[in-house]
């Protein structure tokens, strides 16, 4: 197993509980990929935040299997206080919540009582929600164009666009409508809200991310048996006499299988030639950044766990003070999805953005004092979902016998989540089992 991230992580955990001896290499000195904390001064502080949904149930079994499922625990059902900033009057507080209705009246209520959006504009909102519902996802048709074209048809205005449409798909896909395929977006939300009525209810961790995929996945790697050898990164990867020979640092390890479960790019270099049959695609496999602003406060400035806003730079913001450890004040975190336009901002030039979009949102934070600022920043944190990325996505085989492909940029059917990385550990993990003529299951939440 080459990579530590949740794919890794996954694939390798099913591989060993359906028998086989594993050992899994990561480069870095710890597990979990993207989703890492780090200590500064008195906060433990996440890389940047990570949410999942009811419908993420890939995701959910890989909860349970490290006994994480009470660290992030899901909402009783959705409700988004959604803050827009340039109401007339002030900030102006709506919420999108559910109710307990069949699919798709458990969103009417809410959607009627939608501050943010007029009468004409949500009648539309919801008939384009029933068009969605007709659609197929894995139509290749729909990979062609893209989500903003398609709203545009359907009557669609920019301000249902950016109050609605954007609001759910920027953070889901770390993209705006008009650069996501309109694949991805009918799977993100005909699954997320147009599925069950529970299915978009809110999860997240309310400890640090690096105690669930550092600590705690390695604590069930070590008790399924796997070999973990962290800050070993392989260089090379050759087939020698029937089996795979694993450039590791100075060692040499065989393996009669191997899953890559890296970055696309980080694939296409360790690929042996002839294993795929276009392999340079996977470099055509475009990145998308994300931004997150972190403010520790001196005093609590926002009431709930989270909200998100329209009208301002800022788009979803967290309270991260219990999970962080902070013994005062309250730490804020900001996630900025599609980011390419601040992503090399300066710190503070961030900051002087920042700040006064937090004290228009929030009120109290205008007297209160800012005792730490700092940014975090993921230059490729995510694939980029753009028209015509389906047909660059590889599955799990390769034409390498033996050798098989791991992460959220393969061919999951999902954008890259933590749900759609849980998902390509499980298919590179059953193609590797079926190859040896091991049994092996679905992933959770598929039929046989």
């Amino acid at each position: 197993m080459v990579g530590g991230g949740i794919a890794g992580t996954t694939a390798a955990l099913r591989l060993a509980d359906a028998g086989l001896d594993v050992t899994l290499l990561e480069g870095r000195p710890r597990l979990g990929g993207l989703a890492f904390s780090f200590r500064r001064g008195e906060l433990t502080v996440d890389n940047g935040q990570h949410v999942f949904l009811r419908c993420c149930t890939a995701y959910r079994w890989l909860l349970e299997r490290i006994g994480a499922t009470s660290l992030a625990p899901l909402q009783d059902r959705l409700d988004v206080p959604v803050v827009d900033a340039a109401a007339p009057g002030g900030p102006r507080l709506g919420r999108l919540r559910r109710t307990g209705l069949p699919v798709p009246l458990h969103l009417a209520g809410g959607l009627a009582r939608y501050p943010h959006l007029s009468l004409a504009e949500r009648a539309a909102v919801a008939r384009a929600a029933l068009a969605l519902r007709r659609l197929d996802p894995a139509d290749p048709a729909l990979d062609g164009i893209d989500f903003a074209t398609w709203l545009a048809r359907r009557g669609q205005s920019p301000r249902a666009v950016a109050a609605l449409w954007d609001l759910v798909g920027v953070a889901t896909l770390n993209a705006r409508a008009p650069e996501v395929s309109m694949g991805l977006a009918a799977m993100v939300f005909r699954t997320g809200l147009l599925s069950e009525r529970g299915a978009a209810d809110i999860g997240w961790a309310r400890v640090p991310l690096g105690d669930l995929h550092d600590t705690l996945s390695r604590k069930a790697l070590d008790e399924a048996g796997v070999r973990t050898e962290l800050s070993t990164r392989v260089r090379a990867l050759t087939r020698t006499d029937g089996r795979w020979r694993v450039a590791a640092g100075e060692r040499r390890l065989d393996a009669d299988t191997v899953v890559l479960a890296t970055a696309q790019r980080e694939t296409h270099a360790l690929l042996p030639e002839g294993a795929l049959p276009e392999p340079g695609r996977l470099l055509d496999i475009g990145t998308a950044p994300i931004l997150n602003v972190h403010v520790h406060y001196d005093r609590r400035v926002m009431r709930g766990p989270f909200a998100a806003a329209l009208g301002s730079p800022v788009q979803w913001v967290f309270d991260r003070t219990g999970a962080s450890g902070a013994t005062g004040g309250q730490y804020l975190a900001l996630s900025q999805s599609a980011a390419q336009d601040e992503i090399d901002d300066p710190v503070a030039v961030l900051r002087e953005r920042y700040l006064p979009e937090l004290q228009r949102l929030l009120p109290a934070a205008r007297g209160a004092r800012v005792r730490d600022f700092f940014v975090t920043r993921e230059r490729t944190a995510t694939f980029a979902p753009a028209p015509g990325v389906a047909r660059l996505r590889p599955d799990a085989h390769t034409r390498a016998p033996g050798l098989y492909l791991a992460g959220a940029w393969t061919a999951t059917g999902w954008p890259a989540t933590m749900e759609g990385a849980v998902r390509s550990g499980f298919s590179a993990a059953a193609a590797a089992l079926s190859a040896l003529g091991r049994p092996h299951g679905n992933p959770p939440g598929e039929a046989a």
